[in-house]
């Protein structure tokens, strides 16, 4: 059983702690090299000095400066990811690390402003860095600036999961579906960050029910089958703008309009196109007849 003086001990090494932990957050460097001195000599075995010293050596190191080369901003970009980020966790907590690598990511993403999109370095642009600082509504702006971002798959998934954020699910099934054409591994990432559990729990059962090839590549078949599952997200889908044509993007314009043949009775049409959807996808077919 700890006695008193050990108590006092832990609790007085946690004090000091938390007092280098604060001047980091409120970017003090004096204040935080000062505290970290005192808690030096006082508790030298403590198992984060090194991570509070790599922490504020980064303070110090902030700069407004922009960015004149994408290799600049990916070399700053992979230290906050690869060094920062587990120094962060480690010594401030979770919780704490979180608020503070948001600021971190921020700043990183105002000083690549002047950087353009480039396909063959998409993550070091100012629109991913913006959704990691979680301001969405300037990670959106930042990708309405790429050029056909629409038919780009990083950007319209940047976009996506912006939107996600900003407005929910109801107003983005036309990008979702159009991610899910273009990309379907991408939009497995944007789901897994998006916190709307109905997405997720419409996912999940899809995953479930969809005999397909059993990885991400089946999720360019979940529009159409939101379809048969929800019947009324038709007009919701019907925003999707034309992709590649695929057989996952015919199908779900064969149940748009196998819907409104069915609202208008039209039972000759009716056989052609359900023919059509049978001949795109057998598993699509069985869950549409199922629920005739």
């Amino acid at each position: 059983m700890m006695d008193q003086f050990d108590f006092f001990t832990e609790n007085h090494g946690v004090s000091l702690r938390n007092d280098v932990i604060l001047a980091i957050e409120q970017a003090d460097v004096p204040l935080a090299r000062s505290a970290l001195q005192i808690l030096c000599k006082n508790y030298p075995q403590d198992d984060c000095l090194g991570e509070l010293q790599l922490l504020i050596d980064s303070v110090q190191a902030r700069t407004s400066a922009l960015f004149g080369c994408h290799e600049a901003l990916r070399s700053a970009r992979l230290a906050l990811q690869t060094q920062m980020t587990p120094a962060a966790q480690r010594a401030l907590g979770e919780r704490s690390a979180a608020s503070w690598l948001r600021i971190r990511w921020g700043e990183l993403a105002e000083r690549a402003a002047l950087l353009a999109f480039r396909p063959d370095q998409v993550q070091d642009h100012a629109a991913p860095l913006w959704l990691l600082a979680q301001q969405w509504q300037t990670a959106a702006d930042a990708v309405a600036k790429i050029e056909s971002w629409r038919r780009i798959p990083a950007p319209l998934a940047w976009m996506l999961q912006a939107r996600l954020a900003l407005q929910g699910l109801q107003t983005n099934w036309g990008l979702l579906a159009e991610l899910a054409w273009l990309k379907p591994a991408l939009l497995a990432e944007v789901i897994k960050l998006s916190p709307d559990l109905i997405l997720q729990s419409m996912v999940n059962r899809f995953e479930q029910n969809f005999e397909g090839v059993g990885d991400d590549r089946d999720l360019a078949w979940f529009p159409a089958w939101v379809l048969i599952e929800r019947p009324h997200l038709a007009s919701a889908l019907t925003l999707a703008q034309a992709s590649g044509y695929s057989e996952p993007e015919q199908a779900m314009r064969v149940l748009i309009e196998l819907l409104g043949l069915e609202r208008q009775g039209r039972q000759r049409d009716l056989v052609e196109r359900r023919q059509t959807l049978r001949n795109l996808n057998s598993v699509l077919y069985a869950a549409y007849m199922e629920k005739r």
